[in-house]
């Protein structure tokens, strides 16, 4: 195993995913408080362009799921601040409800989404990374990539599948001197967990994650949960027995994930709606 170059995050190119609102916004400041050029993509361009001008970082239209678009994003993004050191895949989306009453087109959109378009990032950046021995990523996965939630079954897959991809990557990458690192958040505070009620999973500010990911490209961590304790209770859940692990699911009321606030969780449902329909138009 290759011990990885020191990346200084004063002057590193650090190119973001969804950085528009939320994660990706908190992430795009954290590093620029600490030095970095940043460029980030979103869908929203709308919403990107007015945090590129309250933040000062480079904003461009990005749809992760559409392979091309991710390259130009890296393209346009390198042109400008040069070869990427640190690439954040947080976009992300969170439909919620029953397996059987999901839509198969939020069925496709998540998996576009949370699989391929970290799929696309990392193999756009990675063969740069590998030629200069020197590069990181961080994809921002979940507490659901390691424990099951009810009302989130397909959610739950695509970020295991992040988990598992972060994971064997890392391997194949270590010995050219480039890191991955996985970070597990539990419910955060943002549009992607209005109106639902996640207790007793603690829900954390977008301001603490971003945090974690500028730390990871110091530490180089294989994972990171958010907050730690809670990564270490789902992966402690293996040890117990399931009959236990269901009558603790049934105290905590694990299946909080299948009910929602409508009201609250309009705005969010309405744009998955809107960005499900324009990817099956799309094919």
């Amino acid at each position: 195993m290759t011990r990885p170059s020191p990346i200084d995050i004063a002057g590193a190119h650090v190119a973001i995913t969804g950085g528009a609102r939320g994660i990706g916004r908190a992430t795009v400041e954290a590093f620029l408080t600490r030095g970095a050029r940043v460029s980030f993509g979103d869908l929203d361009l709308t919403s990107a362009q007015a945090t590129a001008a309250e933040t000062g970082a480079s904003a461009h239209l990005l749809d992760v799921a559409d392979r091309a678009s991710y390259d130009a994003f890296v393209t346009a993004a390198e042109e400008e601040h040069g070869p990427v050191d640190v690439l954040v895949n947080n976009a992300g989306v969170m439909p919620n409800g029953a397996f059987l009453d999901m839509d198969p087109a939020l069925d496709r959109l998540m998996m576009e989404v949370n699989v391929h378009g970290v799929l696309h990032g990392m193999r756009r950046v990675l063969p740069g990374m590998v030629e200069r021995r020197r590069g990181h990523v961080v994809n921002v996965a979940s507490l659901a990539g390691k424990f099951p939630i009810p009302g989130l079954a397909v959610y739950n897959a695509s970020k295991y599948a992040v988990v598992g991809l972060t994971a064997a990557t890392r391997l194949e990458m270590a010995p050219h001197g480039v890191t991955l690192t996985a970070v597990l958040p539990s419910a955060v505070d943002t549009d992607l967990a209005s109106g639902l009620d996640m207790k007793p999973i603690p829900k954390v500010t977008p301001q603490r994650i971003a945090d974690v990911v500028v730390g990871s490209v110091r530490g180089r961590e294989a994972e990171i949960a958010v907050p730690r304790y809670v990564g270490a209770l789902a992966t402690g859940t293996a040890l117990v027995p399931t009959g236990v692990l269901d009558r603790l699911r049934k105290v905590v009321r694990d299946d909080r994930a299948l009910h929602t606030d409508a009201t609250e969780r309009a705005g969010y449902t309405e744009r998955l709606s809107n960005a499900a329909a324009t990817e099956r138009t799309s094919r």
